[in-house]
């Protein structure tokens, strides 16, 4: 029994070797650069994320994890033989039970866009941005409504709802500050063109809420200004706080922090649906008569 053990561990863990090697390989390897006709303000122009290369490294990840867990149940299979030598050996072949390996069938590599994984370096996520917090947007442009309730209602600001717009950008329809709106198309725009299997999939849970912070009286909430909105992918709402997001949000990601756009995934309670328009970009408006 112990003979035909250790080799199908040996193999395995040689797997799982060959694995890492790949996965550090897509790791460090440079990304492909796309460029366009006009990326907009060198403050926030970079590279346009691989997709591809994300979801290979998500499903090598995943694979890994499958591998790494056989080896245990094998190393565990292995024990318990050596603890009861008195046993009759089985001369049967080992069940799933036991760590045999299957096939689960062929991977639909679109479906990965939905697949949850961990956020990695959340602190570090919107690197040279600054948040737009509501103290800081109600100092600019005062409360956008006089009262709020933990219900959605209209605004009341003039300044603020002036600039607001109802339009279909890209593939959701939103309500927001006519500038915000024109950076999320240009968003949007790069999305279709670069991965538009993922931008056909692309959902929204809503946008302008004028209301304060549920359970925080008092507080507004970060929607309230036009400035904001929620993504998701296929519809599936995220999990606040988690720590875990969908995949295509991290790839969507990166496109939004090229604009200017701060992603909820960093703050100290992780939202990963929320997008809103960093600091950098309300100070550039504001300079440019804009709002």
């Amino acid at each position: 029994m112990e003979k035909r053990i250790i080799p199908i561990i040996l193999g395995a863990m040689a797997l799982i070797f060959i694995g890492l090697g790949v996965l550090i390989y897509f790791q460090l390897r440079p990304p492909q650069e796309i460029r366009y006709e006009a990326d907009g303000d060198a403050e926030f122009s970079a590279s346009a994320i691989d997709s591809g290369a994300r979801i290979e490294i998500e499903v090598l990840r995943s694979q890994i994890d499958a591998l790494t867990e056989a080896v245990q149940n094998l190393e565990k299979e292995l024990g318990r033989v050596a603890s009861s030598s008195r046993a009759p050996i089985s001369t049967e072949p080992m069940s799933q039970e036991r760590g045999e390996f299957q096939n689960d069938g062929g991977n639909d590599i679109i479906d990965a866009y939905a697949q949850v994984v961990l956020i990695a370096g959340r602190r570090e996520l919107n690197a040279g941005l600054q948040i737009a917090s509501p103290s800081y947007l109600e100092g600019v442009f005062g409360k956008p409504r006089d009262v709020l309730t933990s219900d959605c209602q209209g605004m009341t600001n003039k300044r603020l709802a002036s600039k607001l717009q109802t339009e279909q950008v890209g593939p959701v329809r939103v309500r927001m500050l006519t500038p915000a709106i024109e950076s999320l198309r240009t968003v949007f725009a790069k999305i279709e063109a670069t991965d538009p299997d993922l931008y056909a999939r692309i959902n929204t849970a809503g946008a302008l809420c004028v209301r304060h912070i549920r359970g925080a009286p008092g507080r507004t909430s970060t929607h309230a200004f036009g400035l904001s909105l929620d993504l998701n992918i296929d519809g599936k709402l995220d999990q606040l706080g988690d720590g875990r997001t969908q995949l295509g949000l991290t790839i969507l990601a990166d496109f939004f922090r090229t604009e200017g756009w701060y992603w909820g995934a960093g703050f100290s309670r992780e939202d990963s649906m929320h997008f809103e328009v960093s600091r950098n970009l309300v100070e550039k408006w504001v300079a440019e008569g804009k709002l």
